[in-house]
């Protein structure tokens, strides 16, 4: 970190019990979260409504990002039992909205969105009153692999920009903003009664004005859901935190983005992909 966080970042500690049965149950299914995996801050206060969000496809990236804690390296095969496990757990917790994202997996033919609609059908099959967001890749761009999840009719398709263009060479090598927008841009156009999300980190070293030209660049290809949070450094070995984001000016993103259009806008310092999911689902409804 480039200095301490400030006082607005203090959390309570979660109970050691919830957090052992949340561990144990997901272990015990053989599944990951990318609360555990990317080391979610707001971890202690998901597991302790009993919710979690699934990281399929293992839990190793084949990807370069510089902000992310996920291992990156060589995946291991896909587990054609992972589908069950998941709707095991989802029932288990009586979820009424499921957040899903994965690895990316560069290495599959497909990117693995044969995998993310096994799951969503299976879903839809034995957890009928469940509502299912994903968190996808952009599937190296490939529309084919996109409808394939969106045929599989996910009820939230979500794809984060993560940060402003300028950045992506330092953040996101191996990743295309103008892809990542038009992979939003063709869910639309696949289902025209999906919802969309986004979401990006700030304290990268981006402007204000660059974060509000991502956020118009968003609404005109009609995403509907933004979520914007403050980057934190998950170690040493990851690229910095430039700056701390003030609540205030996550207040004034949040009204710019209504101004904008957005259906539903999550924006404070805590906020992440996943941020109260099923809330902004609901008033989407």
């Amino acid at each position: 970190m480039t200095e301490r966080l400030p006082t607005w970042f203090k959390k309570r500690i979660p109970s050691p019990a919830v957090m052992e049965e949340m561990n144990n149950l997901i272990g015990n299914l053989q599944l990951h979260t990318i609360c555990q995996n990317a080391i979610c801050p707001n971890i202690g206060d998901c597991y302790s409504r009993h919710t979690a969000t699934f990281l399929i496809m293992g839990n190793v990236c084949t990807r370069n990002c510089t902000f992310c804690a996920v291992n990156k390296g060589k995946p291991e095969p896909l587990d054609d039992n992972e589908p069950l496990h998941l709707v095991e757990a989802v029932n288990k917790l009586q979820l009424g909205h499921v957040v899903i994202t994965s690895v990316t997996r560069d290495d599959l033919p497909d990117g693995g969105a044969s995998h993310f609609a096994r799951v969503i059908e299976l879903l839809k099959k034995q957890s009928q009153q469940t509502t299912i967001e994903v968190l996808v890749s952009d599937f190296a761009g490939s529309k084919s692999a996109l409808e394939t999840v969106m045929n599989s009719r996910p009820d939230v398709l979500n794809h984060n920009v993560e940060t402003v263009p300028r950045l992506y060479p330092d953040v996101r090598p191996l990743a295309n903003f103008e892809r990542s927008l038009e992979l939003l841009r063709l869910a639309k156009t696949i289902s025209g009664s999906v919802i969309t999300k986004s979401g990006l980190m700030v304290g990268l070293g981006e402007t204000a004005e660059e974060v509000g030209q991502v956020m118009l660049s968003l609404r005109n290809i009609g995403c509907d859901i933004l979520t914007i949070g403050q980057y934190l450094q998950p170690s040493s070995k990851h690229y910095p935190v430039k700056s701390f984001i003030s609540p205030g000016q996550f207040e004034d993103f949040a009204r710019i983005g209504k101004k904008m259009g957005f259906r539903g806008v999550a924006s404070a310092p805590l906020v992440r992909s996943s941020f109260e999911a099923a809330s902004l689902y609901e008033k989407m409804s």
